[in-house]
Formats: structure tokens, C-alpha cells, sequence
């Protein structure tokens, strides 16, 4: 008995250590009515007082106690003895261990350290030092019983808020605290039970003793009964319940232990029976707020929260009076990073963040009034992510911190930055070569000779020091998008298309199955598919197999119109081109290859003459209507609602097109949009070459935006023949800029003509990676000149290189 009371005496100096947690009158009080709730709301609103002042980051330290204590309890319980008790609220912490350890580990992923010290924290009272949100759930879940539901928590917190405002990292915060007050409220239960626990136990430890002397000396028994009133025993309703119920499982004749107990509690006015309900009400309390924390809990992994902050968000609220209309139709990350930005500005300006995102609705306005050309600067996001957004900072009054100020530095001048880095770079290099060169007596030409080929040399390191350091500097630049999840709107129907060649049976059936799958994955009554097609290079113009061919193909577009029919209109098109002589090529061949196919595609969707193809299926009748085209080559995959991502983000008014007048090339908005393009995870392992150059292949494409030097410095990126671009803008961009029989690869002289961006956060998949990797290589620069090694990989990968 003496080793139990010894471990229970240090367990009891471990619970009244520093109070790290709340205490229970905090997570224990009357269970409130809504209307209760929402008074209540707002008079701890009007009671808060908060700083923003950075103190010690206790909540960490909280998860960590209560983690602790919660982990030693169950294993406790698991060390009972089979034929003890165990309480129902032990038996719920038992149970359910796992999802109390899961929660404890997603409350410190979302946690980090630092992360409360960002929120605004109560100046006083008792918790004084904890975020704001923190005490705001605290409260809730005390009033409630930690019966938590979406209702009752939004209607708390838009309560709070017709009081004070929180600010957009509190509403986000508001997931993470109801994690730890929940985890904080289980703990300050467990340690209830584990002092309920010793208590038990030391009630069965004097019976088993008294019972022992019944049996070996029963004339003793009063002597341990006198022990037991030195003792300075608990007289709790834990222990007079198992004490009284341990004696009736023994001989009669330890009853008279129990007439001693009854004489005990009188003198402090208690009695047995009073106190064995006390102690049934206790157990049936803590197993219905065990319960309440369990379920709730579970809830907290099903709420939307992004819902839910949009709901109660008073900088939500003011965004989407847009004067354009055209914030509440933009798709979630974009409108989180419009708040994002009036975060940031309030954070660094003067005025808060519903003021802030106030002032950029009314100078959205007052461009509307104006009636400035299209609905650029009437939109509020023309403030806060475009070029209006010095204006805003200006009427905001903003100081960036420097590293801030270094970024915005960097994207004002951005050639300055590059080219002039790259120089700088490549002269210190060149500087250290010629103090270190003329020691070695090299003198007059070849001193200056040599100098100049290492300062060359030097350029090609000199770039990669500057891609690594724009990384650094600059974050990603994600273009803003339009919300098409629930489809594409009527006025951007697109066609996605497959410029490519019939060559076999086999590769014709091969092209048949990429559109079905392309449909598949990315079905929308707006977005069509369509073929274009041409027959290989050949002496003359007709060739044996080309009729088989051709009409392979068509009978498999009409049998895909077949098998998924549409009310409407085709879904599945076939343009096939004859060929033609060419007499810079001397042979007979598809008009300008891939270039000519998308050119006279263009003219025949903009009612231009049907003469260009040879072959023509599906109906023509709704080609003046499509807006977007999607260009795919035959191995690239267009992953699921990939397609409306495209035309979301083409269709949105800060990336819509516009051209320069003088010159008549796309000088703001992009006529073409460039998607990140991968290698597919079944192809990463094909080659050498591929492994080297394939990068995170089977890594979530969709939960992530990537860097990239061009788009992020120079607001431009690189076009290489796989994207979105706009029927009108592009042809007028290119309207006779490309001689006939003079260009190969068009896709980067089209980019510069058209404007093109990287929308980096939509991927495509390619399946044949020698030839993506050449081409991004090339035109990405990630092969930085060492052609060597590409040429000995080249020849060992699995594909040769097709030109296309």
C-alpha cells in the first residue's frame, strides 16, 4: 500500500504543477440557450481587451501537458488489474485514444511554433497572455458542455463580431483553437479522474487490508480501523463510493468499518447515500463531457471552414460589393488571396482590414463612374493584385519592411534586376580572374583574351545564381481565376484539340481513346474535343492507305458522338487536312504542320473557308462560338477539370487580352496561358535521362503553386505548344507575323506576340519524357548548357525524338 501511495502522491504533485491549462470554473460553467450564447457573445466582446504584443507562446506548452497527462491516465487504465472498475468516462478516453492522439497531432501540424504570437491576446483577466480566439472558444465550449455544432459556433462568433471585429488570421485560427480548448477540456477531465482514481484506489487498499486481518486476526480489525482515522483519509465521494462498495462484497463482520464511516461523515453534515449520488452524478457527468468532446471532435474534421470563414468574414462581406460583379464569381484561392493582400496592408498600414478592403471597393468605384475602358479598374481586384494597388497602399498609408520592399524592388524593375545581377555577377567573377591571372605574367591580348572567355563562362553560373536568388525573393505569381467547378459559362465555350498525324490503324484507334479519356475527365456541356489531323510527308499526294485511315477516324468520332450523345450539339469533332505541295520541302505534307493546323482551324472557326480540310465531323454549327481553344499534343494528359481551371483563369478580366495600340501586340492581360507540365508518374523511371530531369513525379500537382523565374520577375512565361489561348486575341496578335516556310518552332515567337503566362498551380502530364524534357530544357533553361551530358543520355532514353 505504501509504493501505491507513493506513486499517487507524485501523480498528485505532477496535476499541481504550474497551471498550464485552463482551469474548470473556465471550461465548466451554466449551459446557455442560443439566445443566452449570443448575449453572452457580446458581453465578452465588450469585456475583451487586447494588444497585439508578442508574449511567451503558451499554447504549445498547454498541447504538450495535456498530451502528457492524457497519455499517462490511459496507460494507467491499461495497467488496472482486470477485475477493478473502470468509470464510463474512462472508458470513453479508453476507447477512443486514437482519435484524441490523432487530434493532438494535427493540432501541432496546424501550430507551429510562433504562430499564436501573430494574434491579438488579452491584456487581462484570467486569461490574460492567450489569444483572443483562444478565450472566445474556451467560452463557448463552457457554455455548451463541449457540445459543439456549425450553428451554435457561427452564430457565437457572428455575435462576437456585432460587437468587435476579428481579424481574417483569428476566423482561420478559430479550427486550431477549437482542437486545443477541446484537448484542453479532456485533460482537465482526466485529471479529475486520475485524482478520482487514486482515490478509488486507496478506498480498495484499506479494504483489502481490513479484510486480510479478518481472516488472519479478526480481533485486530479495530486497531486498523483506528489506523484508518489517523490517516487523514479522503472523505470524497470517490472514496466513500468504492470504499462502501468494496465493504459489501466482504464478510459482514467489516461493517462495523462502515458504521465508523458513517460517524465520520456526520460530523462534517454529510452522509454515505449523499455522497454515493454525488459520486453517480460525477460519473454521469464526465462521461456525457467526455462524449461531447469525442463528438465534437469528430465534427471538427467535417465542417467546411472555408464556408465558414467566408460567412462570418466582415472583409468578405465588403469585398463582394465589387462594383464589377466579379469577385463573387472568382473561385475560392483567388478571393483568399485578395484577402490575403488587405491582410498584409492593414498589417503594415494604418487602418484596419475592413477599412482597407472598404477603401479598395471605392476606388473600384470611382473607375467604374468614370467609365474607364472594360472592367479592369472598376474590379476591386485591379487594387489589390494589379496595377492599381500602389494607389491603394498610397490611400492606406503603408511601410513595407524591408524585405518587402526588396520583392516590390525587384518586380518594378525586373531587367534591371536580372540582367544587371547576371552582369554584376559574371564582372566579380571575371575581376577575381584577372587579379589572379596577372601574378602568372600573362600580359596585353591574352590576359585580355582570356579574361573576356572566362567572364562568358562565369555568365552561364552567374544565371543560375540569379534563378536561385529569385526564388528566394520573389514568391510565386498565381493568376487570378474565375469559379467554373460548377461549369464553364456560356459566353467561353472551348474546344480542346489534339493537332497530330494518322500514320496506322493502331495509332488511329490510340487518338480515338486520348479524347474519350480527355472528355472523361474533364466533362462540361461547353467543352468540346476535336482532332486535327493530317497524313504523314509523302511524294505524292495520295497514298494507299490514307482513305482506310481517314475514315477510320471518322467513323471512331462519330461512334464517341454515339456512345455519349448530346441533346444540343456534338461533343467530338474530326478536321482533317489533305495534303499539299510544298515546294521549299519538295514533298507533299500538311499545310505548315502543327502551326498551319491551328492557323486555318482559326480562320474556319472564325467562318473562314471549310476548303483547308478535307474531313469534317461533328457539327459545324457551334464553332463561331468557341472562344478558347486548348491545345494538347497526343501524349500529354489533361488531368480532371483541368480544362475549366484553364478557361477559368483565361476568363478572368485581369488576364483577358488587351492590345497595344501602335503595335498591336498584347501589352497587358495574356492571349495564351501556359499550364505546368510534368512527367507522368508511369514515366519517371523510363531512362536515365528521365530520372535526372523528371522531378517530384507522383506529388499532389494540385495543392501547390511552383516558381518560375519569367513568370514571377517578368509577369511572362514560356509557351511550349500545350495551353489555353483566345481565338480572337491570338489571331489578331499573329495576323501575318509568320511567313510561310520560315519557321519550325512557332510556340515562342506566337508567346511573344500573344503574351503569354504560366498558370503553375493547373499541371498537365506528358507521357513521352525525352521529348518534354529536350523542350522544356531548351526553353526553361533547366539544362544550363551542359548539352554533353544530354547528348550521351539522349540516346539512351526509351523514345526518340520526334519533331513535332
Amino acid at each position: 500500500m505504501k509504493s501505491v501511495s507513493n506513486y499517487w502522491t507524485r501523480w498528485i504533485a505532477k496535476l499541481k504543477g504550474p497551471s498550464l491549462c485552463p482551469t474548470d470554473a473556465q471550461l465548466k460553467g451554466e449551459l446557455f440557450t442560443p439566445e443566452q450564447l449570443a448575449r453572452h457573445a457580446k458581453t465578452l466582446a465588450a469585456s475583451h481587451h487586447v494588444g497585439s504584443h508578442a508574449g511567451p507562446d503558451v499554447l504549445l506548452a498547454r498541447l504538450g501537458r495535456s498530451e502528457e497527462v492524457i497519455r499517462a491516465f490511459n496507460g494507467i487504465i491499461l495497467a488496472l488489474d482486470k477485475t477493478r472498475r473502470i468509470t464510463p468516462a474512462a472508458e470513453w478516453l479508453l476507447d477512443n485514444f486514437y482519435i484524441i492522439e490523432e487530434q493532438i497531432q494535427m493540432a501541432r501540424l496546424h501550430l507551429p511554433k510562433g504562430y499564436s504570437r501573430e494574434l491579438p491576446r488579452l491584456l487581462e483577466g484570467h486569461s490574460a497572455g492567450v489569444p483572443r480566439v483562444y478565450d472566445i472558444v474556451i467560452e463557448l465550449i463552457a457554455h455548451t458542455d463541449a457540445q459543439m455544432d456549425v450553428g451554435s459556433l457561427t452564430a457565437f462568433i457572428a455575435s462576437y463580431q456585432s460587437v468587435v471585429s476579428l481579424k481574417l488570421g483569428e476566423l482561420w485560427a478559430i479550427p486550431i483553437m477549437c482542437r486545443l480548448s477541446l484537448i484542453d477540456n479532456l485533460q482537465c477531465i482526466t485529471s479529475r479522474l486520475v485524482i478520482a482514481r487514486k482515490e478509488r484506489d486507496l478506498a480498495h487498499s484499506w479494504v483489502e487490508r481490513l479484510h486480510e486481518m479478518a481472516k488472519t486476526n479478526p480481533s485486530q480489525l479495530i486497531v486498523v480501523v483506528a489506523e484508518m482515522a489517523k490517516s487523514e483519509l479522503p472523505l470524497t465521494s470517490s472514496f466513500v463510493a468504492e470504499f462502501c462498495q468494496c465493504l459489501s462484497q466482504h464478510s459482514t463482520v467489516l461493517h462495523f468499518a462502515r458504521t465508523w464511516l458513517e460517524q465520520q461523515l456526520s460530523e462534517h453534515g454529510l452522509s454515505v447515500e449523499q455522497l454515493i449520488h454525488r459520486e453517480s452524478q460525477m460519473l454521469a457527468a464526465d462521461q456525457v463531457s467526455v462524449s461531447h468532446c469525442i463528438a465534437s471532435l469528430r465534427l471538427l474534421g467535417a465542417i467546411d471552414w472555408k464556408d465558414f470563414v467566408e460567412s462570418l468574414s466582415l472583409v468578405e462581406a465588403t469585398l463582394r460589393t465589387d462594383p464589377a460583379g466579379i469577385y463573387p464569381t472568382m473561385d475560392f484561392a483567388t478571393r483568399d488571396r485578395y484577402r490575403h493582400v488587405v491582410e498584409a496592408l492593414a498589417r503594415h498600414g494604418e487602418m484596419g482590414e475592413a477599412d482597407v478592403a472598404r477603401k479598395s471597393i471605392d476606388l473600384a468605384a470611382v473607375a467604374c463612374r468614370a467609365n474607364e475602358p472594360g472592367v479592369r479598374a472598376g474590379h476591386v481586384g485591379f487594387y489589390l493584385v494589379d496595377k492599381g494597388r500602389p494607389a491603394l497602399e498610397r490611400a492606406v498609408r503603408v511601410k513595407w519592411p524591408w524585405p518587402t520592399m526588396i520583392e516590390r524592388g525587384i518586380r518594378r524593375f525586373p531587367l534591371t534586376f536580372y540582367i544587371g545581377g547576371i552582369t554584376l555577377v559574371s564582372l566579380l567573377a571575371a575581376c577575381m580572374y584577372f587579379r589572379s591571372a596577372r601574378p602568372l605574367l600573362m600580359q596585353g591580348w591574352a590576359l585580355a583574351g582570356f579574361t573576356l572567355f572566362f567572364f562568358l563562362c562565369a555568365s552561364q553560373f552567374a544565371v543560375s545564381i540569379l534563378n536561385w536568388l529569385s526564388g528566394l525573393l520573389v514568391g510565386p505569381r498565381v493568376l487570378p481565376r474565375l469559379d467554373f467547378s460548377a461549369g464553364v459559362a456560356p459566353d467561353c465555350r472551348t474546344m480542346v484539340v489534339v493537332p497530330t498525324m494518322l500514320t496506322s490503324d493502331d495509332g488511329v484507334d490510340h487518338l480515338i481513346e486520348v479524347v474519350e479519356i480527355h472528355y472523361l475527365a474533364n466533362r462540361d456541356p461547353r467543352v468540346q474535343f476535336a482532332l486535327l489531323t493530317d497524313f504523314r510527308d509523302a511524294a505524292s499526294e495520295n497514298q494507299p492507305e490514307d482513305g482506310r485511315l481517314q475514315e477510320r477516324a471518322r467513323k471512331g468520332i462519330a461512334a464517341l458522338n454515339e456512345k455519349y450523345p448530346s441533346a444540343e450539339h456534338s461533343i467530338f469533332f474530326l478536321f482533317h487536312r489533305p495534303r499539299r505541295w510544298n515546294e521549299s520541302e519538295g514533298v507533299w505534307m500538311g499545310y505548315e504542320r502543327k502551326r498551319g493546323k491551328l492557323t486555318e482551324f482559326n480562320a474556319l472557326l472564325r467562318g473562314g473557308s471549310r476548303e483547308s480540310f478535307s474531313v469534317i465531323e461533328g457539327d459545324t454549327a457551334i464553332l463561331p462560338q468557341i472562344k478558347y481553344v486548348i491545345t494538347l499534343d497526343t501524349d500529354t494528359h489533361l488531368p480532371r477539370d483541368a480544362a475549366r481551371k484553364l478557361v477559368g483563369t483565361m476568363a478572368h478580366p485581369l488576364n483577358r487580352p488587351q492590345f497595344h495600340g501602335e503595335h498591336g501586340t498584347v501589352s497587358d492581360g495574356y492571349g495564351i496561358l501556359q499550364p505546368r507540365v510534368s512527367v507522368s508518374l508511369p514515366s519517371s523511371r523510363r531512362s536515365w535521362f528521365v530520372r535526372i530531369f523528371a522531378g517530384e513525379s507522383g506529388i499532389d500537382p494540385y495543392t501547390r503553386a511552383v516558381s518560375d523565374v519569367y513568370q514571377d520577375i517578368f509577369q511572362e512565361g514560356s509557351f511550349i505548344g500545350k495551353g489555353i489561348y483566345d481565338v480572337d486575341a491570338f489571331e489578331r496578335a499573329l495576323d501575318g507575323r509568320c511567313p510561310d516556310n520560315s519557321i519550325l518552332s512557332h510556340d515562342l515567337l506566337e508567346s511573344v506576340h500573344a503574351r503569354s503566362a504560366l498558370v503553375s498551380d493547373v499541371e498537365l502530364f506528358e507521357d513521352h519524357p525525352s521529348r518534354f524534357n529536350v523542350e522544356m530544357a531548351r526553353r526553361h533553361r533547366w539544362i544550363r548548357g551542359d548539352w554533353q551530358i544530354a547528348q550521351w543520355l539522349l540516346p539512351r532514353a526509351n523514345h526518340d525524338i520526334v519533331d513535332r
